[in-house]
């Protein structure tokens, strides 16, 4: 499992560097009036401090962010096939890139509309291999929002979103993928089914 821990991080070495550079224009960026008021600027004002703003960016695109997470399961299906969990996650994922997009617009804040990670990571050498990788993954996402909730606490409707891609984590993905490391790294739609996750939406949708 630590092979398989380290592997998980060194697929990201590549697309640090990309955002890296991201960051010195976008990391920093002084989130101004948004096009459209949306609910997180009205819940605050209008105003998010600097930290928020920070969390808001790595949620989205730091290394055990939506995006990674997004490319990760991308890099599987181009490699293996549209196989299961990776099809249905892939496709959760998509719907969480979409709750933060909606606050970062929201307030303002710029950020790389096109995910920086996708086709710069490697699929594990066997999808049992990437299950268990994933699951570490899910891992470092759920630590990531334990970290990054105290940043946003003024911002109630940050806190919501972060906590409900909290749980789908936890709640939902982190169990599908240690199914599929245990089942040779993959899961029937039965499987899938047993476990809760139906026509392939691995898990609730997340408030905006």
């Amino acid at each position: 499992m630590i092979k398989i821990k380290k592997s998980f991080k060194s697929a990201l070495a590549v697309s640090m560097g990309v955002l890296l550079v991201l960051g010195m224009g976008l990391g920093l960026a002084q989130g101004g009036p948004p096009a459209g008021r949306g609910a997180g600027y009205a819940a605050s004002g209008g105003q998010i401090s600097e930290e928020a703003k920070q969390a808001l960016l790595e949620a989205l695109t730091g290394p055990e962010g939506e995006y990674a997470a997004y490319a990760m399961y991308d890099a599987v299906i181009k490699k293996y096939g549209e196989v299961e969990p990776y099809v249905s996650i892939r496709r959760a994922e998509a719907n969480h890139i979409a709750a933060l997009q909606h606050q970062l617009d929201s307030y303002g804040i710029e950020y790389p509309k096109e995910n920086p990670y996708v086709g710069k990571v490697s699929a594990p050498d066997s999808l049992e291999e990437a299950a268990a990788a994933w699951a570490e993954g899910e891992i470092a996402n759920v630590e990531m929002y334990d970290r990054l909730l105290a940043k946003v606490a003024d911002y109630p409707n940050l806190v919501r979103v972060f906590e409900n891609l909290r749980s789908a984590s936890l709640n939902q993905h982190l169990p599908i993928f240690k199914a599929a490391a245990e089942n040779g790294g993959s899961l029937t739609l039965a499987q899938m089914q047993e476990l809760g996750v139906a026509h392939g939406h691995g898990g609730p949708p997340s408030n905006r």
